[in-house]
């Protein structure tokens, strides 16, 4: 899945993809223990495509927090101000 796809996507809908996509691995990865090494690289694509669900919620958890700057005194108070 491409990032710009994810991005398009709610929060809701993420993390539902996100829990379909860990039951797949799960499968994947009990197959394999079981001799059958067929989804090797689909494991590593749902691995990739988890990552970049989480990288974008995260962003989107960043961009919704307030950024606070320093303020003059807290900078005075730890002496880097000068």
């Amino acid at each position: 899945m491409k990032a710009e796809k994810i991005r398009g996507l709610d929060e809701a809908e993420i993390k539902k993809q996100m829990v379909e996509s860990d039951d797949v691995m799960f499968r994947i990865r009990f197959q394999m223990s079981m001799g059958q090494t067929d989804g090797l690289k689909k494991l590593r694509i749902l691995k990739k495509d988890r990552a970049r669900m989480l990288t974008i919620l995260r962003e989107r958890e960043l961009s919704a927090a307030p950024v606070t700057a320093p303020t003059a005194a807290a900078t005075k108070a730890t002496g880097k101000g000068k």
